[in-house]
């Protein structure tokens, strides 16, 4: 199984997969190095890490790594000093606690290389003060802040501690629930009791809505402009503003304007590089956030054990898409992004407002079915044009997946797994250009100037 733990990761933008994964994967070698022999750290990213990693920040990310700093507890102020002194003096510590000489060049963007495992690769190398190779490392960043390491991209899964209720696939998801007569947020909250506290886990829940509830707050009332020079402006604030002028008498589909705002308040907050959670990857981070504010704020009876009910249900449905195809852009495109997200978000909803097991999957499969084929094509190379519109779409579209399935009895004739199995055939036939390198589509066809 896919933990709630692995799977909504409290991290930084812009992305989890270019930023969260290089971060943890630095600080995954610096540590184990003899802090008595290493001077001088390399570091070749491969792959979409080369083509968009100036966007995403990745270079950044790899020296906040090296240096020890982790996603979830880095500073900005604290980052924003140790970057300048790296710059500036040529010297960065280490997290194993050596000092290193240090140049912008150390950090490669190999753009020539191939990446032959997996189209997000970084590869370590340490040298002594002779300049000899003394330790070597490489890892792939697979999506959501996973990292592995890259000769181990294509192995078989370890095996996991043991669960009450193990699944793979949605179909024996559905099939253990009922003879266990639990929900599916039920049978996921079993699961993880059996690998911690459940106080832990019930814990973890709170603090993820508190990081994403906050997220939209601050991307509600920030204004400016995105960093990376396309010049895209906040529009969050003056939405929420003009939103609240209107409040008086309000449109019909006013409900769906805020679930829009929502989602576009996280991922501005995203792209500036600000704190959100992976749900599953960062640059889909907007959508699950935005519905579960629409159930808070916008559904009657909304309650806390309805947003637990919602996260775990969620959880499940996005272990299901990592086990079984993706949920990296880089290697099935925005479909194993947006569209998980949206998949999430449908079936956390449905699961929320009281659905049963069967409708819960039957929201999933709508959520993810209309995403079929979407690429993952940022201009740039960051996570802004369409990225944060997208997200918008993809909460509208979960809530609209929900009220579907919730208005059937569960019944439907392509199923959850069939679905996930059609997203990772149509992702290996995907063209590369299509897939996160900035090489096509409207990173193309839009002049970035």
């Amino acid at each position: 199984m896919i933990s709630v733990f692995e799977l909504f990761k409290i991290g930084i933008g812009p992305s989890s997969s270019h930023t969260v994964g290089p971060m943890k994967a630095a600080r995954e070698f610096a540590l184990a190095l003899d802090r008595r022999r290493v001077r001088r750290v390399e570091v070749a990213l491969l792959g979409s890490l080369a083509w968009t990693g100036h966007g995403h920040g990745t270079d950044r990310a790899v020296i906040l790594g090296l240096a020890g700093e982790e996603p979830e507890t880095v500073e900005a102020t604290r980052a924003d000093a140790i970057v300048a002194r790296a710059a500036h003096d040529g010297r960065l510590m280490l997290a194993c606690g050596a000092e290193i000489d240090f140049v912008p060049a150390d950090i490669h963007f190999d753009g020539v290389s191939e990446a032959p495992r997996h189209p997000n690769t970084l590869r370590f190398t340490a040298r002594d003060a002779a300049s000899a190779a003394i330790a070597t490392g490489a890892w792939c960043s697979i999506g959501g802040g996973f990292i592995v390491p890259e000769a181990a991209v294509g192995a078989p899964p370890a095996e996991s501690a043991a669960v009450p209720h193990p699944y793979r696939h949605a179909r024996e998801l559905l099939d253990r629930a009922a003879v266990a007569g639990l929900s599916i947020a039920e049978l996921t909250l079993a699961n993880e009791a059996a690998l911690r506290d459940p106080a832990e886990v019930k814990h973890h829940l709170a603090r993820v809505t508190a990081t994403m509830m906050d997220c939209i707050d601050r991307g509600l009332s920030a204004r400016g402009e995105l960093p990376g020079g396309l010049r895209v402006r906040r529009r969050a604030a003056d939405l929420a503003a003009r939103l609240a002028a209107e409040s008086n008498h309000p449109l019909p589909h006013a409900p769906m304007d805020h679930v829009g705002l929502y989602a576009i308040a996280v991922n501005e907050e995203n792209a500036a590089g600000g704190r959100v959670v992976t749900a599953p990857t960062n640059g889909a981070a907007g959508v699950l956030p935005a519905v579960l504010r629409y159930y808070r704020d916008h559904c009657p009876g909304a309650t806390p054990a309805g947003i637990e009910r919602f996260l775990l249900t969620a959880t499940a449905v996005g272990g299901l898409f990592k086990m079984n195809a993706s949920i990296s852009g880089a290697e099935v495109g925005c479909q194993g992004e947006v569209g998980v997200a949206c998949s999430m978000a449908a079936a956390g909803l449905a699961a929320a407002l009281g659905g049963s097991n069967a409708q819960v999957e039957n929201a999933a499969e709508i959520g993810m079915e209309h995403h079929l084929g979407l690429t993952c094509d940022p201009v740039a190379g960051l996570v802004q044009i369409p990225c944060i519109e997208r997200n918008a779409f993809g909460a509208v579209t979960a809530i609209t997946a929900a009220s579907l399935a919730l208005h059937g009895d569960g019944t439907h004739r392509i199923s959850l797994d069939q679905v996930i199995a059609t997203m990772r055939q149509t992702g290996a036939d995907m063209q590369s250009k299509y897939k996160e390198t900035s090489q096509g589509g409207l990173a193309v066809n839009f002049t970035a100037c």
